[in-house]
């Protein structure tokens, strides 16, 4: 039987800390950020299917949320400024992702590849599943900057101001209908949510 390092790969998602060139009160790691991408995805796909006549399917989003940053087990955390500094260095990230992204999917017995392709390979997901997921991305890099500014950590300021940018350009009624009904509650104390 043909061993596989794919599981060990992803298991290392732990050691892969987010926001490298910020000063953090509280640091985040991959796989920690990939699960809150997973609760809000899946939070975004039922949103759009019940208010918006949407038809997705909630469970499959919440995988590629799981899976949406599996290939930084290889390449690290590249910060967002950096890796869209230009289109060329824009561009030239997106090779190495896929790269990344194959070279994961290799690493599994032939027999699963098809099965995690969907999942891994950029190429492979479906497009309108992918917007939901980067949708859910954005609103939980914002989520980290209203965590780090309540905590004092002035930082972040300009990462939420380009997040807010960010997010109005990626807008959609689901994305709308989860800020006004979610985000208030991050600006609030445990005491005050409890």
């Amino acid at each position: 039987m043909e061993k596989s390092h794919f599981f060990a790969h992803l298991a290392r998602m732990n050691l892969i800390q987010r926001w490298p060139l910020m000063r953090c009160v509280s640091t985040e790691n991959i796989s920690e950020h990939s699960l809150q991408v997973a609760f809000v995805a899946h939070a975004l796909a039922l949103i759009k299917n019940k208010k918006f006549d949407g038809n997705t399917n909630p469970e499959r989003i919440a995988l590629l949320g799981m899976f949406h940053d599996t290939s930084e087990v290889l390449t690290g955390d590249m910060p967002t400024p950096i890796k869209y500094y230009n289109p060329a260095i824009a561009e030239e990230y997106k090779k190495i992702e896929l790269a990344a992204e194959q070279k994961l999917l290799s690493m599994l017995p032939e027999e699963f590849q098809e099965d995690y392709a969907p999942l891994l390979d950029s190429h492979c997901i479906n497009k309108d599943d992918y917007v939901i997921v980067k949708q859910a991305d954005s609103l939980c890099a914002y989520l980290k900057c209203l965590e780090e500014l309540n905590a004092g950590n002035h930082e972040f300021t300009q990462a939420k101001k380009r997040l807010e940018k960010t997010l109005q350009t990626r807008s959609t009624p689901e994305m709308e209908y989860f800020l006004n009904t979610f985000v208030e509650s991050f600006n609030l104390t445990l005491d005050d949510i409890s």
